[in-house]
């Protein structure tokens, strides 16, 4: 049985309707994220000038957190600074750790997972997308060039 607090309907409409979802025909970097929890698997691609994300594609097998979380980013991201998707790892972090309420913004969207935080065992779900759009950004972006990205890998680094 689906608890409804965890599945709610804003969850359920994000994840059914995610947008950008394919591949780019030449994007500037590519990520894939997995989670071993789960099995769920995602693969971005993007376009980035100079420190904006100008195209951004993904392909993913994920439960319903990570697609609905895909969903938010590939809604919010074209257009982004690498500094802002760097925030939105924080806020989604944020909500996951302290149930804290996303601040007004280009994040916002991600209240929805708010009851999520309950759910150790979903964490790394949640945080997949914006795993691979970090390693993707740490690919190519001087400004991250040999640096860790801030978000690591949900085995290594445990939320709960």
């Amino acid at each position: 049985m689906m608890d409804l607090d965890l599945y709610n309907k804003q969850i359920l409409q994000l994840a059914a309707s995610i947008p950008r979802v394919g591949r780019l025909a030449a994007p500037d970097a590519s990520a894939t994220a997995h989670s071993r929890l789960c099995g769920s698997r995602i693969t971005i691609d993007l376009k980035l000038n100079n420190d904006a994300i100008t195209d951004y594609a993904q392909e993913l097998r994920a439960c319903v957190i990570g697609q609905a979380v895909a969903s938010v980013v590939a809604r919010v991201v074209v257009g982004l600074t690498i500094d802002e998707v760097d925030e939105g790892a924080g806020v989604l972090r944020a909500v996951l750790r302290e149930k804290t309420l996303p601040p007004p913004g280009p994040w916002a969207g991600l209240e929805p997972f708010l009851p999520v935080a309950d759910f150790g065992s979903r964490h790394s779900s949640a945080l997949l997308p914006f795993e691979a759009l970090q390693h993707a950004i740490a690919e190519v972006s001087p400004k991250r060039a040999g640096q860790r990205p801030a978000i690591v890998s949900i085995e290594q680094d445990s939320l709960t």
